[in-house]
């Protein structure tokens, strides 16, 4: 287990991706730190679940992090528990469609506040501990929209492409820290969310279930396969490993194809 002694941060982690990221992070012995909202029965039992599959610790931290004061506590919580992290995967975010002449202040402040701040603020917070230790790993859970566009979709796009342009810039700032910085892009991910939203695409369109699949969700992706969660934790797992000790500042596309268009 190679990150035996490590400490990683995961937000957004209750579920999908985040919590996909957490559990192969948990396989190889990480201490773990999970964020976000859910069923408070059903978050405890997924942090047993880790520390029964790290042989380690896992804490939950419920803060809100689309405030500067969210992404404090929550970062304090994890240095007053292990004293350091090691591994900062920003995973939280959110989504809301509307033309840019309709779409609600609130929810662009608040997208950006979740999807590109929040990153900001875990990352400036971490980045000083992992100096100290002379080792860290920092991963932004881009999109295929930190590349390129959708219209309606304005607050995430810009914050995609802000996460994009944030860690090249921490890529720059600790490239001779022994810290990496990196972006996962991926397109659609099958989650329980997307998989949710096939009966009612169905009924709207009057399509079949297929058809929503191919022709909607999968309509920009070649190989029209969703990328699964546990296809993006191992990718996360290999940024944290030595051989990727060079790999920094890069956006890793796992899209199926989508931007290569």
């Amino acid at each position: 287990m190679f990150l035996t002694g490590k400490t990683a941060l995961i937000t957004g982690s209750t579920s999908g991706i985040g919590l996909a990221y957490a559990k192969a992070l948990a396989e190889e012995g990480a201490n773990i730190v999970i964020t976000g909202f859910g069923d408070a029965d059903e978050i405890e039992k997924e942090r047993k679940e880790l520390e029964k599959t790290s042989g380690a610790e896992a804490i939950y931290v419920g803060e809100d992090l689309s405030t500067t004061e969210g992404c404090e506590k929550t970062m304090e919580a994890a240095f007053d528990k292990f004293g350091t992290v090691d591994i900062l995967i920003a995973n939280a975010g959110m989504q809301y469609v509307a033309p840019v002449g309709e779409f609600p202040v609130e929810k662009w402040d608040k997208i950006i506040a979740l999807n590109l701040s929040s990153a900001f603020h875990c990352s400036r917070l971490a980045i000083p501990k992992m100096k100290e230790a002379g080792w860290g790993r920092i991963i932004f859970t881009a999109s295929a929209h930190s590349l390129t566009a959708s219209p309606f979709k304005s607050a995430y796009v810009s914050a995609k492409h802000g996460l994009a342009g944030l860690a090249k810039t921490i890529a720059l700032e600790t490239a001779t820290d022994n810290i990496t910085c990196n972006c996962i892009s991926p397109g659609y991910v099958w989650t329980p969310m997307v998989e949710n939203q096939i009966p009612d695409t169905m009924k709207a369109r009057n399509m079949s279930r297929e058809d929503v699949i191919n022709e909607v969700m999968l309509e920009r992706e070649p190989t029209k396969k969703f990328t699964q969660p546990e296809d993006l934790g191992a990718l996360a797992l290999f940024l944290c490993r030595d051989v990727a000790q060079n790999i920094t500042g890069s956006n890793i596309s796992a899209d199926g194809g989508w931007t290569a268009q």
